[in-house]
C-alpha cells in the first residue's frame, strides 16, 4: 500500500492523537505544520529555521514535536 505523507497523518497519526486526548481534552492542543522562523541573530536576521508536522502543547507550553513521513 502506497501512502502519501498526508495519508499517513490522516489514517495513522491523527486518530492516535485524538484517542490519547490531544485536541479533545481542554488544554491539550495539536498544532499542525508549525514553522519556527529560527533564532534571532545579531542584526535582526533569523538562523536555522525549523518545521514540525505536529507540535503538542499543554495550555500555552509546547511539550513535544514530531515530523512524519510516508
Amino acid at each position: 500500500m502506497n501512502e502519501t505523507e498526508a495519508d499517513t497523518r490522516a489514517n495513522r497519526i491523527d486518530p492516535v492523537l485524538r484517542a490519547a486526548g490531544w485536541g479533545v481534552v481542554e488544554g491539550a492542543k495539536v498544532h499542525r505544520e508549525l514553522i519556527c522562523p529560527g533564532r534571532i541573530t545579531r542584526g535582526g536576521g533569523r538562523a536555522n529555521p525549523l518545521s514540525a508536522d505536529y507540535v503538542l502543547s499543554w495550555a500555552t507550553t509546547p511539550i513535544g514535536w514530531t515530523t512524519c513521513a510516508a
